[in-house]
């Protein structure tokens, strides 16, 4: 539901004109604190106002928003006068009737997103250009002007105002669920985004999510310097998603393993340097050797050309987009503050607390050490991925697939078994149907995603990725995760009390629940673990893997801020910073506590060039996952899944208060490793 809101307001990518930068600067002191005065009280001597705190806000919010052509300032009074609603009981009716309004609105222009996204984000034919130009287009670039054309924006801006994540911190805990879902209505309208800029935004996060959904590396195709293959021919891994997935997997392999982790690790590099041949992404026919980087043709020499800079030029697109939209957001100037005070709704100062003090953590060295004695060896930069506390790193992969590429042969299949998993996870029967007929499965054309439905009716897409021989195991446990949001996406929008609640505070939350139902991907395949040390093995695994996702984290805050220093930096230049970076971080963080300097391997996540800044919502989640599974321990998990799903889209501090009963905090991991070590 945010995620909603937000695309439809906040995104921006064209720079302004002058005119359009002193147009900016006109409105802003339009209406003037004399005719805020004026039009509060055309209110207060017309009718009687239940809450002048109310009005007051309400008025400011609403001329913050006015502009030139929405009227004079003779205008703004009138309007002011003739729509505040001073009457509780009114209030309460109109409320009502715009959640209806948006329900529909938000509903279908989604359900119209997907139809047009459909050829991008599945595996459904071949894409040509109209179907980028069609994926790419915003059906909701003009719903915001339309909707201050007609003054429904002003009708919710001046009834139903917005309250900064302070405010909301403050008074939330005293807030009925009435009082709440007439906030969140109030973030809906906070700032003005012409059309033209949104629209232009959407096609580069568009280019950006192309280039990642397409960038597959042939491991079938690559070749160590003394010509060996070490990878099965129709391997094809996307990065960095499935790069990652099989290093892990690797470790189960005593033999081959370590080879292949240092091919993979090598083939990373050259992706982050931008050094790696161009021709061999995406492409079976040319053979590369990652180590001496050399390209052959059925063994003959091929002159390749590298990628260059042009994982680092869509980044530094996104952040020209970022820059283009902070004039329109007086309170929320930089990305980075509507980033996390808006949309994570966790300070950055507060993130990057969290994270530097975790990774400063003593017991990290400890873990280290564990891991070092169980590999018999001393630790490679990749072993940030080591997975071998997990149980199923002890069971060869090649099993795993067998059994989830016989159950899930195609998408239908995984369809066709939901009601089963819901059922194995505890829900009955009938909740499990329930659940069950609000999700599609689709053939995902990357490495898989949940579309959440934005009305009831809709339903919600689970997008996996299966090939011709069924869904291997990488596959069949991102798609658990993904079927996890769905999940969550269906309560969360049905069984809500109020629309405008619905969802989940923010990306990290819903990841948390997607890990629930993800840590459980094994039992859900009949296998289980006998293994009386496995508490202690997931403790340690989820502060080993809470690490790894900080430092991502910690690279990529740092590298924004630095863009907000540098706005005119070249796309050779932020390679340069986020390489760097990545190395800083490294050797402050991680080198005391893996023994070796200089890697530069936090900046290979995706995330960085599709979704920036999001990365820190994953830190999050494993935190707020620990948080949840501990307190899960001995109840109704299905019960309380209900519950936690049903608060809705309160602030993620105050949701794990409700959740758990306690705020987010690293603590209690740190705790549980402190007893796991000491066994």
């Amino acid at each position: 539901m945010k995620k909603i809101f937000l695309l439809i307001i906040a995104a921006a990518i064209v720079s302004c004109t002058s005119t359009e930068t002193k147009k900016a600067e006109v409105n802003a002191s339009f209406i003037t604190d004399a005719v805020v005065s004026a039009a509060i009280d055309s209110v207060t001597n017309s009718q009687a106002v239940a809450d002048p705190a109310l009005l007051e806000k309400g008025v400011k919010h609403a001329a913050s928003l006015w502009r030139l052509e929405d009227g004079t300032t003779d205008d703004f009074v009138a309007f002011v006068k003739s729509n505040f609603i001073g009457d509780t009981g009114k209030r309460k009716v109109i409320f009502t009737k715009i959640s209806n309004y948006l329900e529909s609105v938000y509903g279908n222009l989604n359900e119209i997103s997907m139809d047009l996204r459909k050829i991008l984000d599945e595996d459904a034919g071949e894409i040509d250009e109209i179907d980028r130009m069609a994926g790419n287009y915003s059906i909701s670039a003009h719903l915001q002007d339309d909707l201050y054309a007609n003054k429904i924006a002003f009708v919710v801006a001046l009834n139903f105002p917005y309250y900064t994540l302070a405010e909301k911190e403050e008074m939330g805990p005293s807030w009925s669920r009435e009082q709440w879902a007439m906030a969140r209505m109030g973030d809906i309208f906070v700032a003005r985004v012409p059309a033209e800029v949104n629209q232009q935004f959407n096609v580069a996060l568009g280019d950006a999510e192309m280039y990642i959904a397409e960038y597959n590396i042939e491991m079938g195709h690559l070749r160590t310097d003394d010509g060996r293959q070490l990878f099965p021919d129709d391997m094809v891994l996307l990065s960095h998603w499935n790069l990652r997935d099989e290093l892990k997997a690797d470790y189960a392999d005593a033999k081959n393993g370590p080879e292949k982790q240092e091919m993979i690790a090598k083939v990373m590099e050259r992706i982050i340097y931008q050094d790696i041949p161009k021709d061999v992404i995406n492409n079976p026919g040319l053979e590369w050797a990652p180590f001496s980087n050399k390209v052959t043709k059925n063994g003959a020499p091929v002159e390749a050309a590298s990628e260059q800079d042009a994982r680092y030029q869509l980044i530094l697109n996104i952040f020209k987009a970022h820059q283009a939209v902070d004039k329109y957001f007086p309170e929320m100037n930089t990305a980075i503050l509507r980033k996390f005070s808006w949309e994570m709704e966790i300070a950055q100062e507060e993130v990057e607390q969290l994270f530097d003090t975790y990774l400063r953590s003593p017991q990290l060295k400890e873990i280290a050490s564990v891991i070092k004695g169980r590999l018999g060896r001393d630790l490679r930069p990749y072993d940030i991925w080591y997975d071998g506390f997990k149980s199923r790193s002890t069971i060869p992969e090649e099993l795993l697939t067998s059994r989830t590429s016989a159950l899930y042969p195609d998408p239908q299949a995984f369809k066709a078994n939901m009601p089963a998993i819901l059922i194995k996870m505890g829900w009955s029967p009938e909740r499990a149907k329930y659940l069950s007929d609000k999700i599609v499965v689709d053939p995902a054309r990357g490495s898989g995603h949940a579309a959440g439905a934005a009305m009831k009716g809709s339903l919600s897409h689970l997008r996996t990725r299966i090939s011709g021989k069924g869904m291997d195991y990488k596959g069949y446990n991102i798609a658990v995760h993904e079927f996890g949001h769905n999940v969550e996406q269906t309560i969360s929008m049905y069984d809500v009390d109020y629309y405008m609640l619905a969802g989940v505070p923010n990306t990290a939350c819903t990841e948390a629940m997607a890990y629930v139902f993800q840590n459980r991907d094994l039992m859900l395949l009949g296998i289980k673990d006998e293994n009386p040390e496995k508490a202690k093995m997931e403790t340690l695994d989820a502060a080993w893997s809470l690490m790894e996702i900080m430092g991502v984290g910690m690279v990529e805050m740092k590298v924004w801020k630095w863009l907000y220093e540098n706005p005119e930096a070249t796309a050779a230049q932020l390679k340069e910073k986020m390489t760097g970076t990545a190395i800083e971080v490294w050797n402050e963080y991680f080198s005391p506590v893996i023994g070796i300097k200089d890697s530069p391997l936090l900046v290979i996540y995706s995330h960085m060039v599709n979704t920036p800044l999001y990365l820190p919502n994953y830190s999050y989640g494993h935190v707020i996952h620990f948080q949840v599974e501990e307190y899960l321990k001995g109840k109704n998990l299905t019960t309380e899944l209900d519950r936690i799903f049903r608060q809705g889209r309160l602030t993620p501090q105050q949701w794990m208060v409700g959740a758990v009963g306690s705020k987010i905090s690293t603590q209690p991991l740190l705790n549980k490793v402190d007893e796991a070590l000491k066994e």
